[in-house]
């Protein structure tokens, strides 16, 4: 099982930036630092920093890989820091919150207007637990847990051989609701319909937190915001107004016709037995695309609807 939390953009030839030491990194447009476990490979455009994270679905691309969302926040004019592991870790491992240490001790962050860490499911993991490491650090997390501590969160179950490879005994880093606190903001998009995704959640709610819901989007929600066109309105809205508001949910709309939340809603509406709802959601979608999903949903509602008709007859 991964994540999912994949950059879907066509691949490009990467290009390696320089390797350099941390001491010249403040003054450089572009740099990769290396250590066995982990690397940082920074790209600069703006004046805002995305420091992003990588996820199961990302580390099956290999290596060398760009920075996690690198095309996307090119596009957007956004410089980019990529924390990048070598392995299906959730970053517990030594390497990462060091690199991330010595580079805000050069005065590295102290650059930028607004520095905003993000990642999805493990990569926000990681993103929620090293952002007390940078000073006004923001954090935009996709379908975070807040730990993988079977005593800690009981209820999660998933992607059990990653999780039995890498370490989850002791301090630090080991649970994400315990950095809470020492984070200036903090942004969590997550599908509350996912059980796991939303015990998480309610974890690590407080009165710095927006709480952001997507309904239906499964546990691959930043998948379902990418394809509906929202990434840029949530960056903004996160980026120049350090609240997520009604730029997002307008664009958001869009998820409507993206293929995973489609068949997300529909399988909901038919586990609850709503037919004449299914019935009218599928052919709104049948107009737009031939889903087989949408088709089987539609006889299956069909079916319900005739099965009743008799009783109510006068």
């Amino acid at each position: 099982m991964t994540d999912g939390a994949r950059d879907e953009e066509p691949r490009q030839p990467l290009v390696l930036p320089p390797a350099l030491p941390f001491a010249a990194a403040p003054r450089a447009g572009r740099f990769l630092i290396e250590e066995d476990k982990a690397s940082l490979w920074f790209e600069r455009r703006s004046d805002v920093l995305i420091v992003t994270f990588d996820n199961l679905a990302t580390i099956d691309e290999g290596w060398p890989r760009g920075p996690w969302l690198d095309r996307r926040l090119s596009d957007l004019g956004y410089s980019v820091l990529g924390v990048q592991s070598r392995a299906k870790d959730w970053y517990r491992q030594e390497c990462a919150p060091r690199l991330l240490r010595g580079l805000e001790e050069t005065g590295f962050f102290g650059q930028f207007r607004r520095v905003v860490l993000t990642g999805a499911s493990m990569g926000g993991f990681a993103a929620l637990n090293f952002a007390p490491l940078i000073p006004e650090a923001r954090v935009l997390a996709f379908s975070a847990q807040s730990t993988m501590n079977k005593v800690i969160a009981p209820y999660e179950r998933r992607f059990p051989f990653a999780v039995r490879k890498s370490n989850w005994e002791g301090m630090p880093y080991l649970d994400a609701a315990a950095a809470i606190p020492y984070i200036r903001k903090v942004f969590l998009l997550y599908d509350p319909f996912v059980p796991e995704d939303r015990a998480h959640a309610g974890r690590m709610a407080g009165s710095n937190v927006q709480l952001l819901r997507a309904d239906h989007a499964t546990h691959e929600a930043v998948r379902v915001v990418m394809k509906a066109g929202a990434l840029a309105a949530l960056l903004d809205d996160v980026v120049e107004r350090d609240q997520v508001g009604a730029g997002f949910w307008r664009a958001y709309r869009a998820r409507r016709g993206v293929g995973k939340w489609q068949r997300q809603i529909t399988a909901a509406m038919t586990a609850r037995r709503h037919p004449k709802l299914t019935m009218g959601a599928c052919r709104v979608m049948l107009k737009a695309e031939d889903l087989t999903f949408a088709r089987r949903a539609l006889r299956q509602a069909r079916a319900q609807v005739n099965a009743v008709a008799p009783a109510v007859l006068p």
